[in-house]
């Protein structure tokens, strides 16, 4: 049995050893319509929220009296809505797009299938434009009972992208198994400590973990940050940066293409390196030698990289930070649109400019884990003192863009993002002659 087996089984178990169902679980037999399970994803992930869970869960194969295995005839997999795929047709009538997942597999030679949702974020999920709650055992009509609406806006608010978890209820083994924690210490100049015990303790400290019943959850912040690899927590694999490689001056042919594994803190330096070496650089002759110098300023790169990284919109599902490298320019690209315009972000006062930027509380927890860095590895670059640049806008990247061998770095808002794209000196210079 493999280790994902292992654990749904586990889970499977923990969630039939509930006395009743609780309002983030739901128990079917054969129950499956589409309309039905648009409307439990709505419900399921709204009471997620409400009862502070990472998850919901809705079980084809188990009594809901009982929680005895029953199996169930239900295939996700081979479900549709008229010639649309079941998954396709749900993800399109959810607003907004969170994260879901179908498991199928079986116990005591009877078909389970666990659809695994995330918790609702920012606002109410809705389903076909409604917004669906549990009360109790039932799934109701949310905008029937305003007093669990703003209960839920509550929550809203009061949950930072930071404090949100990314990992629930895991032991100490299991955290120390997915971050990378001697990294943590080492960027931050300290010793390791001794012991298991010291170690979570001194990650609990700076907000990266959080004591739960049973165990650990690990934070947003812990996960992002520190991951030794996104992929393994659901809801942030897809934040990790992409960067491609283009032959020519558009998208027709990819050269060559990475995606980064690591949390941001960990992988930054690296993804810097592997950016900087893609990158096209000009010969120049000095007095005596000749040496190679980039076309584009690496302060420039480190600054703009490190933003689109930070000001982004973490509750965008599905999307993250990417690096395009083209024969005539690069552009690097966020999720999420700033309250401030572009062509306002040099101009505006820091304190206007840092709150126009959705992304400033994720990015000022960030800032806040590598202040500690700021003299200690002031002298030499590492992942953490770049980021703690990251919670002020970009406005320190048109200083190094000024030089002769320098770029020019342009700002532009298209749908859903915010491109900077920046021009080698060269380039701009032979486009107005």
């Amino acid at each position: 049995m493999d280790r994902r087996l292992t654990e749904l089984h586990g889970l499977l178990a923990e969630l039939r050893k509930l006395p009743r169902e609780v309002d983030w679980v739901e128990f079917k037999h054969d129950n499956a319509t589409p309309e039905e399970i648009g409307e439990y994803l709505s419900a399921l992930s709204n009471a997620a929220a409400l009862a502070g869970k990472v998850q919901a869960y809705l079980v084809w194969g188990i009594d809901d009296a009982t929680h005895d295995v029953v199996g169930t005839r239900f295939d996700p997999a081979s479900a549709k809505v008229g010639n649309e795929e079941l998954e396709s047709w749900l993800l399109r009538l959810l607003s907004p797009r969170i994260n879901f997942r179908f498991h199928v597999f079986e116990v005591s030679d009877q078909r389970v299938v666990l659809l695994e949702i995330g918790a609702a974020f920012r606002h109410p999920v809705q389903f076909r434009s409604v917004e669906f709650i549990r009360i109790g055992t039932y799934k109701k009509k949310l905008k029937d009972f305003p007093e669990k609406e703003r209960e839920l806006w509550h929550v809203f608010d009061q949950t930072p992208f930071e404090r949100e978890v990314a990992a629930e209820k895991i032991s100490g083994d299991e955290v120390l198994r997915l971050l990378d924690y001697p990294a943590y210490f080492e960027l931050l100049g300290q010793p390791l400590p001794e012991g298991r015990e010291a170690v979570l303790a001194a990650l609990d400290s700076d907000g990266l973990l959080a004591q739960a019943v049973g165990g650990w959850n690990i934070t947003n912040l812990g996960a992002i940050l520190f991951a030794k690899r996104l992929a393994d927590f659901r809801t942030l694999q897809r934040k990790a940066v992409r960067v491609v490689l283009y032959k020519g001056n558009s998208r027709v042919e990819t050269v060559r293409e990475q995606e980064g594994g690591k949390g941001y803190a960990t992988g930054f330096q690296g993804l810097i390196d592997f950016v900087t070496g893609l990158l096209p650089s000009n010969e120049v002759i000095g007095r005596a030698l000749r040496k190679q110098v980039p076309m584009f300023p690496a302060l420039a790169i480190r600054e703009l990289i490190a933003n689109a990284m930070i000001h982004q919109d973490f509750h965008l599902t599905g999307t993250g930070p990417m690096v395009e490298i083209f024969a005539d320019r690069m552009e690097i690209t966020n999720p999420g649109l700033p309250l401030v315009q572009t062509h306002r972000f040099l101009d505006s006062p820091p304190g206007r400019a840092t709150r126009g930027w959705p992304r400033s509380c994720a990015a000022s927890a960030f800032a806040r884990s590598a202040a500690a860095v700021s003299t200690r590895w002031s002298s030499r670059p590492s992942s953490t003192s770049c980021l703690r640049h990251c919670s002020k806008p970009p406005t320190s990247t048109p200083a190094p863009c000024c030089s002769p061998i320098a770029s020019s770095a342009t700002w532009t808002r298209r749908t859903g993002c915010v491109p900077v794209i920046c021009m080698p000196a060269c380039v701009m210079f032979s486009a107005m002659t």
